[in-house]
């Protein structure tokens, strides 16, 4: 298994649509290894391909309290959401040390392929809901943070920006 490096915003390849998998093969099941390493070595508790500049429409993640139950999604698709809504604050890899309250369907269904390729539907709801949502967008080529005010996308982009200079910059 391998570390991969993970996007940060505002990253333009953030913003690519991933195209579906068609067939969960070895170089797949290798991807999703390497993507649910990285997620655990990244502290998050979900990863989109797209994160790692792989357009595929592969999530994995885990909201166990014991980070042991890695969750695969490949191609997921929602069958179902609540009509209520709830509004959480979120946080992402692709942007961080950012968070802010986002709102999402309080429950979801999902139907999607399993690291065996078998088709299995799900639902969900809590950090699990909100998790799957959130992947989901990155895979529509949507970051989280599109969703607040374009005063706080803002800086947040120059934030970002910023802090990708100095991390470039000497010592």
């Amino acid at each position: 298994m391998a570390l991969l490096s993970i996007l940060r915003y505002p990253d333009p390849r953030l913003h690519t649509v991933a195209r579906p998998v068609d067939q969960v093969d070895d170089r797949i099941r290798r991807l999703v290894d390497d993507m649910v390493e990285t997620m655990y070595e990244a502290e998050g508790v979900g990863l989109a391909a797209t994160q790692v500049d792989v357009h595929e429409r592969v999530i994995v993640m885990d909201t166990s309290d014991s980070r042991d139950k890695p969750l695969v999604l490949i191609n997921p698709e929602l069958v179902a959401r609540s009509e209520d809504m709830n509004q959480v604050e979120e946080g992402c890899l692709s942007v961080p040390t950012i968070y802010d309250k986002v709102r999402r369907h309080a429950r979801v269904a999902v139907r999607a392929l399993g690291r065996d390729g078998q088709v299995f539907e799900r639902e969900a709801s809590g950090l699990t809901s909100v998790c799957i949502q959130h992947e989901m967008d990155h895979l529509m080529g949507k970051v989280f943070v599109e969703y607040l005010s374009p005063f706080k996308r803002d800086r947040i982009r120059s934030r970002m920006l910023k802090k990708a200079r100095e991390d470039k910059s000497p010592a």
